[in-house]
Parts: C-alpha cells; structure tokens; sequence
C-alpha cells in the first residue's frame, strides 16, 4: 500500500510500520531518536492528502520552527503550503497549513469550519505535552480533535509511550498505532572532558574524578556564578583544550551547547584564538555573510560586526537575545558547514534542523524554573541527538564537560544511563478555554476534565485538586460577570478570545476604559501585558502618562489577584510591567531601531520578541467582537508598531524568497 509516494531509499522498519498505519487510516505516534528519519512519516502524510484532494496541518510547539518547516515545505510544495502563527499569516487557505499548535487549539474551541476539508493533523514534537507553560494546549488539541481528522504524533523522547497511547485510546474511538524505535541510525560515541582529560567511559571518569570523593547533593539552590567556570576543578578542565581536541580529531563541525547568553559569547570570544577554516572556507565564509547581511538589510548593526570577527574564523554564537535576521544568516552559514563551530542555548536541540558531527555540552546542570539542578535525562539526549548526521557520517561524537565539585556521580550516571523522565499532564485549563467550552456545554464543562491525560494519570488527592481548579474558574467567570444567565455576557465574549491574559484586559475593556485609551497607549497596555521583567532589573523613569496608566492597570491586577487568591487559583493572572515602554514611544515615533534600543536595557531578540507578542495580542482584541470606532484605534496601533524589524511576515517572506534563489 505505500506506492502512492515512491523513495530513492529504503524504508527503515518503524517507518513502514508508521506508513502503513496511515494507509489503514490509523492515528499514529512516532517515539524514535533524533534524526532516524521521522520526517519522513510527516512528508508521506502530506503528500497523501494532498494528492486525495484533501487538507493537512502541521504543527510546531515554536515559531522559528513553524518558519523554518514553511520554507522547507514551500519548495517541496509549491503554492500548497500556508502558514498561520500569532505573527504570520501567508496564504491560509491553502491545502496544507504549518501554525503553531496554539492556533489550532483555538480554533477548534471556536468550531472552525475551515478544517472540514483537514483529514490530518502532525504534531511535531509532541512530547512537548509535558511543557509546563504551554503543554495544556497539547492536551486541550488532543481531547478536542475533530472526530473526522486523524494525527501523527512525533518525538523523539516518550518514555511512558504505552501509558500515553492508552489515554488517546480511551478518549478517541479510532483505532491509534503506537512505534517505538530505540535504535539510531548513526550511532553516538561518548567523551567526558574532567580535570583536563578527555575520557571516554563513566568508569574513567568516576575513577579519575570521584576516587576518594564522597557523594553529595547540592540541593535545589544551588546557583552558577561566573566563578563555578574558574574554580579549582575547572581551572585545568579549559574549553580550549576541548578545542584543541575536536580540531586535532577532525570533529567539526560542533554544536557547543551552553546555558546562558552570556556564556555563548564568552565561549565564542575565547574561541577566537582558533582557525577552523582554511583560506579558502574564509574568503567563501565572509563573502556569503557579507552577502546575506546586506540583502537582509542588517550590514550595518554592530552586532554584526562583532560576529562578523567570529565566523571569520569559523565561529559563531546563537540565541534568543539576538537579531531574528542575523540568527537567520548564522542558520545558513552552519547549514552550509562554512561554520565549524557554534555555541547555542537549548533552543537550538528543538527541532530545527542543524545537525552536526559533534556535540558538547558546556555543563550537566541547568536552570530549571527557579533553581539549578542536573540535566533532565530527556533534555540531555534531545541535545546530544543532535549529532551526528544521518547520510553524511559514519558515527557521532558527545562531549560532556564533568566538575565533579559540583555534580555528584551519581547525578551523572543518572543523566547517561538513568531512565527517561516520563511525559507528565500539564493540564491547566485557562479562562478563555472555559468561556469557549461554557458556550457548548454550560456547566457540564466540568465534565470535560476526566477526559483529560491529567485524569488517567493522577490519583485520587491530585484529581480532586485540579477539578477545584476548573470549578473555582467557572465561579470567577459567573462571579465577575463574564458568564450570566447561563450564557456569556459581552464581557466574557471579549474574553475568550485573549488566551493568557482574559481577566486583565477584559476587566479593563469591561469597564470602558480600555476604549477611552489612545492607539498608542493602547499599544503600550498590551506590550506591558506581556511583557516578563527580569530579576534585578533597573527601573526606567515614568513619564506622568505612563504612571496614570500603571496606576489603574495596577487596581486592576490587584482586585483580580485578590479573588483569585481567595479560590486559591494557582497560577494567579499576570501583573502589567511598564519596562520597555519608553522605548515602544520611540519606535511608534518613527524612531530608528538603533535608537530604541539605547532606551531598552535588553537585547535586540528579545525587544523584537515582545513587541511582536504585543502585536498578537493586539490582533486577538481586533478578533474579539468590539465597537467598530474600537477597532480602528487597535488597527492604528498595529501598523505604528508593525514596521521594519518587527514584521515578521515580511521578514518571512524575505528569507523564503531567497531561499528559492
């Protein structure tokens, strides 16, 4: 049954059986190590559909990935691929549409009409169910899936895959395949670099490191200060020497995985002393940056200049603090392998396809919410599976870089050969979700939650817990009157369509004042909605317009946080944070970005992130139903802030269209 799309290479088994699966019109989840090929599940899916006439979604759990798989896809599927996300929307009637998983939640909350003629729907990545921010939205797209469509689900770390399938066998009446394949393609080798050498086993490295040294834990405060890099244990462990290394071995080019900004770029710097190009590599190297920057228009930005030094010699850096369009060039270097070596945060193990001969990770313990701690054994081999390169090595290289003052043994072995954490329910059902589900059910919404992964997994005590929570929610919305005479009032129509920020914004449009405010103090209320201050942050000089409006944002915030305190809801309704208002004023002043962002104590990523996060918001308010004199003011807003820099469907289309030339 697989001849409607034909190969040039052999199908691996788990594919066949995944591939089969679809044919016999199964829903599918996909547990297999990165880069075994899962794509490939993903790319017959569309094609079939796609050749039967019908639709298919794609989803992505963040937007540089949606980005990235629209261009990919639009040159495998010319004029056949949309994408939609809170900052893009390029031809959204097509057949086969990319957004992120947020946007179909949504939409199938809204009974969307448009996605009858969608057969199926992909989930990349769908282990991030287990997010705990984000991954209710998983779980709300897999309870409420329409009953005509079926899914592929794909990831590459599922440990509890039986208990999860069993859960979508009990909610969906269709039959659901569950693959598991343990065995990767290009097999991974694995080096510790501890007290200045490199080993090559745990034994070593217990016998060099730990002889005599008794175990311990650290704790849940432990914190990583620039001193944890020079202390004693790390003085000889350099990262040069590790450089010296992978150049010497011929192990480039190199994912170097580090947990902060900072550190990338101090790594980067310090890697200067290095050549990793020939002649030849650099005259190509600074030629194509050259090239792409000043197509791109970012020629001129001094960070430019600054990594222009690094990739001259085969380096570079990558983040989220930084330029989305200089994040765009590096991206393309490294795909071009003219660099040899990157340092990055996390994000980068994501999904996005930059896979490498080498991985190293700069240290065994990150940030997780508020205190540090040993990798998560999952997010260890999501990083470390980003080496080695199906169809163009032989084998893959891990480097792990061991302070045994400050990781115990047994934390290590546990992150090597420990076993996978399991996939947990983040179920949280927001205001906005309950308001669209109230306008279906009424009150027998409630019975929506022992359909819930968060139900089949959980006792009785955590149960009980969570159904509070939904409760206490419905008693809010009734109590506030978003919810009355058992429907929903204009208020709570307003509302459910501002997912994450409902209470807030729609007390303040509830009481008439967020109609009284100007477009660009309406542009200012949203981006200081969303935006998240950072922990001893300088606080910049209000001007009397901003402190009027921080005064009543703040009354407001207060009055909702107060009842909600009191239904014990947890988390409470996010807080306004007038931080990078100054600095918006500028930029719908026409201002430069340049000179905005000498008023925004951030880096460039971030000032984009938010402003663009701003824009969504903005955008769901024009879609909420509201006074059409409203409406012009919120479309003013957009276009003061939606220039330049910050549109990100522009952006877009720019790289998409070079990556056609």
């Amino acid at each position: 049954m697989i001849h409607q799309v034909s190969y040039n290479f052999k199908l691996d088994v788990f594919q066949q059986k995944a591939i089969e699966a679809v044919e016999n019109d199964c829903s599918v989840v996909v547990s297999a190590p990165t880069g075994s090929g899962k794509t490939v599940i993903a790319e017959y899916v569309i094609k079939k559909c796609l050749n039967q006439g019908y639709g298919v979604i794609y989803t992505a759990p963040i937007k540089a990935l949606s980005n990235q798989k629209f261009r990919e896809f639009k040159i495998l599927f010319p004029d056949q691929v949309g994408i939609i996300t809170g900052d893009v929307s390029i031809n959204p009637s097509a057949p086969f549409l990319i957004m992120t998983t947020e946007i179909f939640r949504n939409r199938i909350l809204e009974n969307d009409s448009s996605f009858v003629k969608h057969s199926w729907i992909i989930f990349d990545e769908i282990h991030y169910l287990d997010d705990i921010e984000r991954g209710t939205v998983w779980e709300e797209s897999l309870i409420f899936l329409p009953k005509h469509m079926r899914f592929v689900g794909l990831s590459a770390t599922i440990p509890n895959l039986t208990e999860f399938c069993s859960w979508l066998k009990e909610i969906h009446r269709n039959e659901i395949t569950m693959i598991k394949e343990e065995n990767r393609p290009v097999p991974l080798h694995h080096y510790f670099q501890c007290r200045g050498k490199i080993l090559n086993n745990l034994f070593t490295v217990k016998r060099v490191a730990y002889r005599g040294k008794r175990s311990f834990h650290h704790g849940r405060n432990y914190v990583i200060s620039n001193s944890h890099y020079l202390n004693k244990s790390f003085q000889s462990n350099k990262p040069e020497r590790l450089m010296t290394h992978l150049l010497k071995s011929d192990r480039l080019p190199c994912i170097y995985f580090a947990f902060s900004r900072k550190r990338c770029e101090f790594l980067a710097l310090r890697a200067l002393d290095f050549d990793f190009i020939t002649p030849d590599e650099k005259t190509l190297v600074l030629k194509t940056f050259d090239t792409l920057s000043l197509q791109l228009g970012i020629e001129a930005s001094e960070r430019a200049q600054t990594l222009r030094k690094c990739i001259e010699k085969g380096v570079a850096y990558h983040h989220a603090g930084l330029h989305p369009l200089l994040k765009e060039v590096i991206e393309q270097l490294f795909s071009r392998r003219l660099i040899k070596l990157i340092f990055t945060t996390e994000t980068f193990a994501l999904g996005i396809n930059m896979p490498a001969r080498t991985v190293v990770l700069d240290d065994l313990k990150k940030k997780y919410g508020r205190f540090y701690r040993h990798l998560k054994r999952r997010d260890f081999s999501q990083m470390a599976g980003r080496s080695g390169r199906r169809g163009i090595d032989k084998e893959g290289f891990v480097y792990s870089r061991i302070n045994p003052d400050e990781l115990s043994f047994q934390e290590l072995k546990q992150i090597y050969t420990g076993y996978p954490e399991p996939i947990l329910s983040r179920f949280n059902i927001s205001y906005a979700t309950i308001l669209s589900l109230y306008e279906i059910y009424g009150d027998q919404l409630i019975d929506i939650y022992p359909r819930s992964f968060h139900f089949f997994q959980q006792k009785n005590k955590k149960r009980s817990h969570q159904l509070e929570q939904i409760k206490s929610r419905l008693k809010i919305l009734k109590q506030l009157e978003y919810i009355k005479n058992n429907g929903l009032t204009e208020k709570g129509l307003f509302a459910k369509k501002i997912y994450g920020y409902e209470l807030p914004l729609s007390e303040l449009f509830g009481s008439g004042l967020l109609e009284t405010f100007t477009a660009p103090q309406l542009a200012m209320i949203c981006l200081s909605m969303v935006y998240e201050p950072r922990p001893r942050r300088r606080f910049p000089k209000w001007s009397r317009e901003v402190k009027n409006m921080r005064s009543i944002t703040n009354q407001i915030s207060k009055h909702i946080n107060l009842i909600e305190t009191r239904f014990r809801i947890n988390p409470l309704s996010k807080k306004w944070y007038y931080d990078l208002v100054p600095s918006l004023v500028l930029w719908m002043d026409n201002k430069s970005f340049d000179e905005i962002m000498t008023f925004a104590d951030h880096d460039e990523g971030e000032v984009i992130r938010f402003y663009r996060m701003c824009l969504q918001i903005l955008r769901e308010i024009k879609d909420a139903p509201i006074p059409s004199n409203f409406e012009c003011k919120v479309d003013e807003a957009i276009e003061m802030i939606n220039r330049g820099v910050i549109n990100a469907e522009q952006q877009l289309k720019q790289v998409a269209t070079m990556d056609e030339a």
